[in-house]
């Protein structure tokens, strides 16, 4: 399949930071890793895949902004395309030997009146060797083949999956995730908890989940997810069903198929606003 000038950059560029990402996963006893916090890591094999990254992308687009997780923001506010990128997302399970971690990048644009919109994005697990991609208006794909999200319409054959609170997470977040939880599971055939939240979303676009929440998420570790998801013809939206666009904060995630995102939309904001 032809690629766009865009993204045959974007694939190149993880290509590229995958080969060490593979070599240092292989030898994961003695990557050098310093705490950020609780349960929040940073390894060596981050900081060098998203300085490839940033390398690959900035001689290919000089003028484009980045926003990554590692370095934080950069290019100034006047961009008109930028880059999110998150070099490793799953560091807890690349640390713990668990192939599923994903690089994934995302290109917003910024249009004419100021709105943003995500025009391209990748996520690319290189353990699997699965590359998930897609473009705005073109569709989603898994390597070469299109995808469309499940079909199910029914919550007690639906497979979720969210993000659990771990000691990083503030306890005004854990409550509302307890909430949905509580609601959720009696309904459902399962949840799943894989530790990677573009892989999650990914795996939304593929089919694979019916759908997936999280609160607080990062726009590095949802952005790209998020265009997969409705390019695969899924809804993927803040809990009060807004479109998702600004990707300047934390974000608060609901994805699903055409049926059953709906319901879980509501559970996540009934749990978000309930007072007591």
């Amino acid at each position: 399949m032809r690629l766009s000038p865009h993204m045959t950059v974007m694939q190149n560029a993880a290509q590229k930071a995958a080969k060490r990402l593979l070599r240092d996963f292989a030898e994961v006893e003695q990557l050098q890793v310093s705490i950020k916090g609780p349960g929040d890591f940073v390894s060596q094999a981050d900081l060098r895949a998203e300085q490839t990254i940033r390398e690959e992308l900035a001689r290919a687009r000089p003028g484009y902004a980045f926003l990554m997780e590692e370095s934080g923001a950069s290019g100034g506010d006047n961009w008109t395309w930028r880059w999110i990128v998150d070099p490793l997302d799953g560091t807890t399970n690349f640390l713990h030997g668990i192939p599923q971690w994903a690089i994934s990048i995302a290109l917003q644009r910024k249009l004419s009146d100021g709105i943003t919109e995500i025009a391209a994005a990748m996520v690319y697990n290189p353990a699997t060797n699965e590359m998930f991609w897609a473009e705005k208006g073109i569709g989603a794909f898994l390597n070469e083949r299109r995808l469309r999200v499940s079909a199910r319409r029914e919550m007690s054959e639906a497979l979720f999956a969210t993000g659990i609170p771990f000691a990083k997470v503030p306890a005004q977040r854990r409550l509302p995730f307890a909430r949905v939880l509580g609601a959720l599971m009696p309904q459902v055939a399962g949840i799943r908890r894989f530790g990677a939240a573009a892989l999650d979303l990914a795996w939304v676009a593929a089919g694979r989940y019916e759908g997936f929440w999280e609160i607080g998420l990062k726009p590095w570790d949802c952005a790209a997810g998020l265009l997969l998801v409705r390019e695969a013809g899924g809804y993927a939206t803040d809990p009060e069903g807004h479109e998702i666009n600004d990707l300047d904060d934390d974000v608060n995630v609901v994805a699903g198929n055409a049926h059953l995102h709906g319901p879980l939309r509501g559970l996540v904001h009934e749990a978000l606003t309930r007072k007591a």
